[in-house]
């Protein structure tokens, strides 16, 4: 393979081509286009919403999410601007009672008794307000009994400033003790593997712990995203499908101590079930993943997530081993947490497998014998008409799942006389089912012989008119017998016991 370059206007653009001989020199391998993820590996969903017109007022309904979900830059920034706001529109209150009061004018004055002692400009008004909000109280300046409208500015100021502080302070707080920081500490491999586990193609990824507090009830979630089009046209750009890891027999309820590997299973029901090695450099999907679970020091959910694309999905791969017995406890090699190696992996689907299985079962053998060769039909071609009809009359009289196993093309080639030898005994029970309930009974009892059987067959029939006994033949007989009676077709054995028996 080699990189030639066409120019198209001032642009140059790179071609990939196949050379056969050695007079092009193989250039580095051109790299992939890094595609757009919906989730990035540490968590982030890569989506923005954008013309919410009027619905931008639902922010302000829960003020206090919105706060909280602020990046930390934003939240020091209202915390700081708030606390100034607040600080200096109460020290401007209380600086404008004092000027409409006429106590800026007469500190000095020792006979009158302003509404707040010592206050005479902005500044002490400021430092009043500060220190009645922090309940420093330095002494120097207070509030006296003849200002009622200090009394109630300082009551509201004090319902003021708690109010205050337990938004903002309460917003910091579950801001600080928020469990996203707890999911930095829940690792996920950096690649998803496909191989062979118990038999059965498993698409495999793993995750880990690196705190010794564990995670209460953790349970994992998978999500395949995927671009489809509906029968009706409609086209789905982030088809959401649900990977099976463990539902139904409870293996995604995780005990996440140490290290564990996360299986899929790809059967029938997966979404995985015509995914090739081949197939994937083609196909594009993303798989994310949900780790949930309840933080045990704090009692808080934590959710973690990240996500594999087609390109990091590893076909023929297993996980290294990180776990090692030493003395008295189990040691966590998290060197090897991302590590791969290779394994003998067939590169086709689950599908693909199982037609192949499909074509070569035992089970389709009759028709592969039928459908092969031209040497049955001369075979066939060569029997006589007797022979045929007698196929014919004994294959209808089978079940149809004899008539199936026996029907075959690989029996046409044998001999009659070998076929009626090999019968079974399936076929030869069916064949008691043409004969009356007491005959039936008759032949089941050990001993008796068929020969016996046919004979008192015939003394029973005997009084009856031969006509009828032939009608109850088979046709092939009957045309043997000619309507009558068929003695002259019997051995001169058989002709004497029947003329004895008759007559």
């Amino acid at each position: 393979m080699s990189a030639l370059r066409k120019k198209f206007g001032d642009d140059y653009q790179v071609v990939t081509t196949s050379s056969s001989g050695s007079g092009f020199n193989q250039g580095p391998p051109e790299k992939k286009k890094k595609r757009q993820r919906f989730v990035d590996k540490n968590g982030r969903c890569n989506v923005q919403h954008g013309n919410l017109g009027g619905e931008t007022s639902r922010y302000l309904s829960d003020l206090f999410t919105t706060l909280v979900d602020l990046k930390w830059r934003w939240n020091l920034f209202i915390f700081i601007l708030t606390y100034t706001v607040a600080w200096l529109f109460m020290a401007s209150m209380w600086w404008v009672i004092a000027y409409i009061r006429g106590d800026l004018h007469r500190t000095h004055d020792d006979k009158y008794t302003p509404c707040v002692a010592n206050v005479y400009n902005f500044p002490s008004a400021f430092l009043f307000f500060i220190e009645t909000e922090a309940t420093i109280g330095y002494g120097y300046r207070y509030i006296t009994d003849k200002c009622p409208e200090g009394i109630i500015l300082f009551l509201f100021q004090s319902i003021l400033g708690s109010i205050v502080d337990a938004f903002l302070i309460g917003c910091m707080f579950i801001k600080m003790s928020q469990p996203k920081k707890r999911a930095e500490t829940l690792m996920f491999s950096e690649h998803a593997v496909i191989s062979m586990r118990d038999g059965k193609l498993t698409l495999m990824f793993r995750v880990g712990n690196l705190r010794n507090s564990h995670m209460v009830s953790a349970q994992i979630r998978c999500k395949l995203l995927k671009s489809r089009q509906t029968p009706e046209g409609e086209f789905l750009p982030l088809d959401q499908l649900e990977l099976d890891v463990g539902f139904s027999t409870g293996a995604d309820q995780l005990f996440l101590v140490s290290p564990l590997t996360i299986c899929h299973v790809i059967d029938t029901k997966s979404p995985f079930y015509e995914l090739s090695q081949r197939s994937m450099q083609t196909e594009q999907f993303e798989i994310v993943v949900i780790l949930e679970g309840i933080v045990e020091t704090t009692g808080m959910t934590c959710q973690a997530r990240t996500s594999y694309t087609e390109d990091e999905v590893l076909w023929g791969h297993r996980f290294f081993p990180v776990i090692s017995l030493e003395e008295g406890f189990f040691k966590v090699d998290y060197s090897q947490f991302h590590a791969t190696f290779e394994v003998p992996t067939a590169p086709y689907s689950v599908k693909e497998a199982e037609d192949a299985l499909l074509l070569s079962s035992p089970l389709l053998a009759p028709s592969l014998c039928n459908s092969g060769g031209g040497g049955g039909g001369e075979r066939n071609s060569s029997l006589d008409g007797l022979e045929a009809l007698e196929d014919s009359d004994s294959t209808a009289k089978l079940p149809t799942k004899l008539q199936k196993m026996t029907g075959g093309g690989c029996r046409d080639g044998l001999p009659r006389k070998l076929l009626r030898m090999s019968s079974t005994t399936s076929e030869m029970t069916y064949s008691l089912g043409d004969l009356p309930m007491k005959l039936q009974r008759i032949s089941s009892v050990p001993g008796v012989s068929d020969d016996k059987l046919l004979l008192g067959k015939a003394s029973k029939i005997g009084s009856e008119p031969m006509s009828k006994s032939v009608a109850d033949l088979p046709p092939k007989l009957q045309r043997l017998a000619g309507g009558g009676r068929m003695d002259g077709h019997l051995p001169p054995k058989l002709r004497k016991m029947n003329s004895d028996r008759f007559t």
